[in-house]
């Protein structure tokens, strides 16, 4: 649900009167959320594509609104969603906009629609982008007799990197840890010099450096002994912002 409503804001950030230029996927199912009742593409873990300083920027979005509240929270099942309104986009670049396939930005339970980011940004750097949206769900406390009530939230997890020409080519060829899980070692790759990376740390679980690592050539091996098995992250900070990739050592 966290999935669809991500979407469902982003969908809709900026609340103008204009119109998006794409078309709902209206395909059933549709196959960027075929997996489920409800759902949005890109999500959280594909993100926005990146944009370069000074280029025209296009980001399309396809999302579907749930019918059911359950689907949002199982003890709200049988309750229907009226539809959700999204009230704003936060951290959103200077230059770049969102216009819904509804003017309103108001999407009824049950239906599908689109969205696009547009413009162009002229600041590098890594935005951090929070929703806030309005769902109205039917509540039946007296069976019969439906009462409209407003169910606010935020949702995180979306971001846009902005960057330089040799930045953005190293996003869209990103940072890769393999194999995953693993035993003696993890292969990073993906450690473009263009994007002027200014540490690569290696994290436990709790945020405690593990292990600091020197950025010798697009591709390292990283010897695993020693480490307990468990859950780490490989980190690494660049001109364009920060990537954290989690392994599992096993």
């Amino acid at each position: 649900m966290k999935k669809l409503l991500l979407v469902i804001t982003l969908v809709s950030a900026a609340i103008t009167n204009t119109f998006a230029q794409c078309t709902p996927d209206i395909t059933n199912p549709a196959p960027n959320y075929a997996d489920s009742t409800f759902g949005a593409w890109p999500d959280t873990v594909t993100n926005f594509g990146a944009a370069a300083v000074g280029v025209a920027y296009t980001q399309d979005l396809q999302f579907k609104v749930p019918l059911d509240a359950g689907d949002v929270d199982p003890a709200l099942a049988g309750s229907a969603i009226q539809d959700f309104t999204v009230n704003a986009v936060n951290g959103l670049p200077i230059g770049l906009s969102y216009a819904c396939n509804i003017a309103t930005c108001t999407f009824v339970g049950g239906s599908v629609g689109c969205a696009q980011i547009t413009g162009t940004c002229n600041t590098a750097g890594t935005y951090p982008i929070s929703i806030d949206v309005t769902g109205v769900i039917l509540v039946e406390l007296i069976p019969g007799f439906p009462i409209p009530v407003d169910a606010p939230y935020q949702f995180v997890g979306y971001k846009i990197i902005v960057g330089t020409a040799g930045i953005v080519e190293a996003i869209i060829n990103p940072i890769t840890v393999h194999p995953n899980p693993a035993n003696d070692k993890i292969t990073i790759g993906g450690l473009n010099e263009q994007m002027k990376i200014t540490s690569l740390t290696i994290t436990n679980m709790e945020g405690k450096v593990i292990k600091n690592l020197d950025v010798t050539s697009p591709t390292m091996d990283v010897n695993l002994n020693g480490f307990d098995n468990g859950i780490y992250f490989v980190v690494v900070n660049h001109a364009g912002g920060t990537e954290t990739m989690k392994f599992i050592k096993e």
